[in-house]
């Protein structure tokens, strides 16, 4: 490991990560919420300290290597979200605590959408602002928007985009080269986010709300500019018709957005078996979440198909949205929607959660291993898109699902013994790990009750999540420091 190549990259991206801060205080200004001094400090001491770092070895000219990849993949979500926390520790407004400041910048980097803050009507408009610029930049994921710069600055970027990306595709890359398809992400994301926004303004959202709601909705990351949520707008039906649409879109694979723009086509979408999953898994959830609200006597027919479609969809993307309190909807309806949330949306989609893909190929070697029980010598391949999977992946899937449960206990288990009760342990772990962000429990209406102890812990699990755990648990092993 090359402290010096490291030091470069996190100067480099701290840098570029101060001018995120301008947008902030050009919104201050603009709205004269006095805001504007917190974000200005803020600004200096991340661009400070990220010239601090560059200036020293600017000159160096060493690429990558994995290793160094991973480590800088890893930390910087905690450096960012770290420097990410200064305008609200600094601000009067919302008066956070610095544990409270850094869970809600890291829930926002990482689309987890978890917040501590209460009275978001109130809040001046900079820092509603704000937060839903930082799970803007979190959806496509900061690292991969650096990759469109490193290169030209004589960094190479492939390690840390097989660090980032999730799941199976990590081999492939939609361009030849790996700064084009940064760029490709970058394109595909900010032309649906125009969409989004125009499509939110015209439905009624005034532009405040409609580009700060873009923001969070095709990031699937559920940050909004009002204490009810969506529910704020739950009387307009056509605005609750654009998140649906958006927050799905944004979910499945950005690869086959990509071949739709660049062909022209649609149909490779069906043809995905991945994306066919994904989306017979929300029409069956519907059903089941509207039939039961219906025949509940919760909502009416109407009320069951809004909220039930709403919310299904809503947490099954990880965007974490409210239309309602699911929290306090009968029976298991918040159990099976918090499951859904733990499958989370497609791989290379903006969604969290341990993704579609993996679910399918466990449920598909499930059934393989059920075949081979009546007919023992029968050959059973694995298939996705007519191609047979690897060994090699389907191990890989394996792997990850028991690391992923054997962490989801453990969490568990820790937040428990902070003091929090069974269900706001179990909930908020499943919602930080999968970066859902609404919980059940204590943590049903925000996290501001759980104790700053859980929320250290919490922390680390939506870090764990946003970087499907593995790229944080091989910093432990003793093999990744050996030489």
């Amino acid at each position: 490991m090359r402290l010096a190549v490291i030091a470069r990259v996190f100067g480099i991206l701290l840098t570029v990560f101060s001018l995120t801060l301008l947008p902030p205080i050009g919104v201050s200004l603009w709205y004269d919420d006095g805001t504007h001094i917190a974000f200005s400090i803020a600004f200096g001491i991340t661009l400070l300290t990220g010239l601090f770092m560059w200036l020293p070895v600017h000159d160096l000219k060493q690429d990558l290597r994995t290793r160094d990849g991973f480590v800088v993949t890893s930390l910087f979500w905690l450096v960012l979200g770290s420097f990410g926390a200064l305008p609200l520790i600094i601000s009067p407004q919302p008066d956070l605590s610095v544990v409270d400041s850094i869970f809600e910048s890291i829930s926002g980097l990482t689309t987890t959408g978890a917040t501590t803050i209460t009275g978001l009507d109130t809040l001046p408009p900079a820092i509603l602002y704000y937060r839903q610029q930082l799970q803007w930049f979190g959806g496509i994921g900061v690292i991969v928007i650096a990759l469109a710069i490193l290169p030209m600055l004589g960094i190479g970027g492939m390690q840390l985009y097989k660090a980032e990306m999730p799941g199976p595709v990590k081999d492939t890359k939609l361009t030849p080269r790996i700064a084009e398809t940064a760029r490709a992400l970058i394109v595909i994301y900010v032309i649906l986010t125009i969409l989004c926004g125009i499509g939110y303004w015209w439905a009624g959202m005034s532009v405040f709300d409609a580009v700060g709601h873009a923001f969070s909705t095709v990031a699937n990351g559920g940050f909004s500019t009002h204490d009810a949520s969506m529910g704020f707008y739950a009387q307009n039906h056509a605005i609750m018709a654009i998140a649906v649409i958006f927050m799905l879109t944004a979910g499945i694979n950005f690869g086959l957005h990509f071949f739709a723009f660049s062909n022209r086509s649609l149909s490779h979408y069906w043809k995905d078996s991945e994306f066919r999953f994904f989306v017979w898994t929300m029409i069956s959830a519907s059903a089941v979440i509207v039939g039961y609200l219906w025949l509940s006597g919760t909502f009416s027919l109407n009320g069951s198909l809004l909220h039930g479609i709403f919310q299904v969809v809503s947490i099954g993307t990880t965007a974490g949205f409210a239309s309602e309190s699911f929290a306090l909807w009968p029976a298991f309806l918040p159990y099976v929607l918090l499951m859904i949330g733990i499958m989370g949306g497609c791989a290379a989609s903006t969604c969290g959660g341990i993704k579609t893909v993996r679910v399918m190929l466990i449920l598909k070697s499930g059934l393989r291993e059920l075949n081979r029980l009546v007919h023992p010598n029968a050959v059973v391949p694995i298939k996705v898109n007519g191609k047979i999977v690897p060994p090699r992946v389907t191990d890989a899937v394996w792997g990850f699902f028991a690391v992923y449960i054997l962490s989801f206990f453990v969490f568990t288990i820790v937040v428990m013994a902070t003091g929090e009760n069974f269900v706001t342990s179990f909930s908020t772990v499943a919602a930080c790990l999968s970066n859902i962000g609404p919980a059940l429990g204590d943590a049903a209406a925000h996290y501001g009750s759980v104790n700053e102890v859980a929320k250290c812990f919490l922390i680390l699990a939506m870090l764990m999540g946003r970087l499907e755990i593995f790229t944080l648990l091989v910093l432990l092993t003793p093999a990744f420091w050996r030489h």
